[in-house]
This record gives C-alpha cells, sequence and structure tokens, in this order.
C-alpha cells in the first residue's frame, strides 16, 4: 500500500479522538476529548406568556413584549418558549445543518428554569446527531463543591463535556481539589490564562467573551495553552451589542459579517484544537447567529437586522451567519485534516 494513502487512512482513524498528554502530567488534561470539534453556546432560557404564563427574558430590564423586547434584534421565527419542542427541534436542525458538532447548553444550578428544560434540550439535540455539552454559569452560591456534585449528576445524563465560566471567582486551588475528584470527563476553563487552568487542573480554556478576547488574541492563548498542555477552544462570534439587552455601552461592529470571518481565521490560524461559538441564542447579547427578521420595525421599535451580511438582502439574510457557520466548520474540518496529513500537531 503506497505511504500516503496509509497515512491518510490512519489519519481518518484517529480524527475524531484525541488525547492530550501534558508536560506537567496534570491528570484532568490527559482525559480524551473529541478533537476538531465545533461546539456552539445555547441558552433555554425564554419563555413566552402563552407557553409559560409570563414572557422570560424576552422582558428583562422591564421590556414590554411582544414588540418591545431585551435585545437589539429581533428573531425571525419570532418570539418563542425553550420548552416548546417544535421550536427545539427545529433550532437544533439548524445547527446541524451548519456543521457545528456540538451543543453547550446554559445551565444555572439544580432547580434553575434552564436545569428543568436541560433534558428535553439535551434529547433534541441528540435527535440530530449533535453531542451535548454543559455550560456551568456562576449561579448564586456556586462552589467548586458544588460545582463537583453539579457535574457527577449531569454525567449521569451521558455528559462528558464542560465549559465552566468565569472560574476566576474562585481560586485555582479550589478547582484543582475539584478536578482531582472527577473522572471521565472534560472541563474548560473560560479564561485566557492558561497558567489559571493548568493551576486549577483544567483540560483546556476557552474564552467566550467577543469583546475582550479578539481574533488577535488568539495566537498568543492557544500557544499558552498548549505549552502547558492544555487544549484551546477559543470562541468566535459575529459582534456584540447589548445595550438593549443589558445597558452594556460596549459594541463589537458585525461589519457585515467581516467580524466573524476574522475571529474563524484567528482561531485556525491560532491551530485551536476546537472552535466554540459565542453564541446560537444568546439574543440579550446580540451575539446570536439564530436567525433574524428582517423587518426593522415592530410597532413602534426599531430593530437592527443582518441585511447586508455577506451581500444578502430581505429575508435571504435572516440566515446569513448560520449559513456562513457552514462554511467556516468545514474549512476548520479541512484545516484540521491537512494539519495532521501534512506534519502538523495530532492534538
Amino acid at each position: 500500500m503506497p505511504k500516503p494513502f496509509l497515512r491518510l487512512l490512519l489519519t481518518l482513524a484517529v480524527l475524531p479522538v484525541a488525547v492530550a498528554l501534558p508536560a506537567d502530567g496534570n491528570a484532568t488534561a490527559r482525559k480524551p476529548a473529541t478533537a476538531r470539534q465545533v461546539s456552539i453556546f445555547y441558552y433555554p432560557w425564554y419563555g413566552t406568556a402563552a407557553a409559560d404564563g409570563s414572557y422570560a427574558h424576552w422582558a428583562q430590564r422591564a421590556h414590554l413584549p411582544p414588540d418591545d423586547i431585551a435585545a437589539n434584534f429581533y428573531p425571525a421565527r419570532g418570539l418563542y418558549s425553550s420548552s416548546d419542542a417544535k421550536v427545539l427541534d427545529a433550532q437544533m436542525d439548524e445547527i446541524a445543518r451548519a456543521g457545528v458538532g456540538e451543543v453547550a447548553v446554559s445551565w444555572w444550578g439544580p432547580g434553575s428554569a434552564e436545569g428543568e428544560r436541560f433534558p428535553l434540550v439535551a434529547a433534541a439535540a441528540r435527535a440530530h446527531g449533535l453531542a451535548v455539552a454543559v455550560h456551568l454559569e456562576p449561579y448564586p452560591g456556586r462552589s467548586a463543591e458544588s460545582t463537583r456534585v453539579d457535574i457527577a449528576a449531569l454525567s449521569a445524563l451521558g455528559i462528558r463535556t464542560f465549559y465552566l465560566y468565569q472560574p476566576q471567582d474562585l481560586p485555582a486551588g479550589d478547582w484543582a481539589t475539584m478536578n482531582a475528584q472527577l473522572a471521565n470527563v472534560v472541563v474548560y476553563a473560560q479564561t485566557g490564562l492558561a497558567g489559571f487552568a493548568r493551576r486549577g487542573g483544567f483540560a483546556g480554556v476557552y474564552t467566550y467573551d467577543l469583546v475582550t478576547y479578539g481574533a488577535s488574541s488568539f495566537a498568543r492563548i492557544c500557544a499558552a495553552a498548549h505549552a502547558s498542555g492544555l487544549f484551546c477552544a477559543p470562541s468566535v462570534g459575529p459582534g456584540y451589542d447589548a445595550r438593549r439587552g443589558s445597558g452594556d455601552a460596549r459594541v463589537k461592529q458585525r461589519r457585515s459579517g467581516a467580524t466573524y470571518d476574522a475571529m474563524w481565521r484567528g482561531a485556525i490560524a491560532a491551530r485551536a484544537d476546537r472552535v466554540t461559538i459565542t453564541s446560537y441564542n444568546e439574543w440579550h447579547e446580540g451575539t446570536q447567529i439564530e436567525p433574524a427578521a428582517s423587518v426593522a420595525r415592530r410597532g413602534a421599535y426599531r430593530y437592527a437586522t443582518y441585511e447586508g451580511a455577506y451581500r444578502l438582502r430581505g429575508t435571504a439574510a435572516e440566515t446569513a451567519y448560520l449559513e456562513r457557520t457552514a462554511y467556516w466548520t468545514k474549512s476548520f474540518a479541512d484545516s484540521s485534516l491537512a494539519r495532521l496529513l501534512y506534519g502538523g500537531d495530532a492534538r
């Protein structure tokens, strides 16, 4: 058998799974993780008056749905309930068609609305062949020990990948104690500081925050992560605008898709082990790639649209970012395969 063909077969055989062997012997980082994965952050916290008795999250900061909502964009599918099985099915179909392999579901602790909806969301994702991860949020009273208990409970539901948001709220040593007690899971820390993640016993880092961590920061972050034996999962996204959702005055313009493209290029150039997308549907912060309405006005209120993104207009622009995601997920997979075939690392 010709050597190039044999190498191709071996590469294809190992592509779905990789194991990192850190130089410092960190036990958590040695655990297996899906290689070359693309994950997207998903929020199951929306409610409507018809389905849930009130408008959950659409109405935060005293907004008055359905015309006045806590977002600078308006969903093309209208205001929806995250408890609606038909909505979940349609959303997961969109995510899968965009080439994303994993849905990281926002989770706010046991007994939260997000926690109650989690089984329904996970079932919808798996029905479309998507892996399910959990985005561990900083709920009131969260500690390293409570997080360990949370991970143990969620592991029983088949969850193996966890993203821990704002880990620097606690000392690295607390997380190291937690991670030393875990088995058969991979926990990523939301930080640009590889040293903190290593000391905390995490398997890798992700960035999430599109304003703080731009495309130009990914090479530095991933180089430091790899030097520490950690996986690097930088977060790409289309932009940021939370003025109506939270009052945050910071804005990262979408630039008709140029921002999204730049972040993807930065992640690929940084030799990311996986790419995380901020976000599918965080409407409050304007990071969503879920289809947005092309009609700018809702009653007396005006909303931003995706008009002009990738030169698309009208209703064709509503799905612009999902379609572009399909392009970039393929580009990421192709670059990863080429790196393995032609002398790159096998992280």
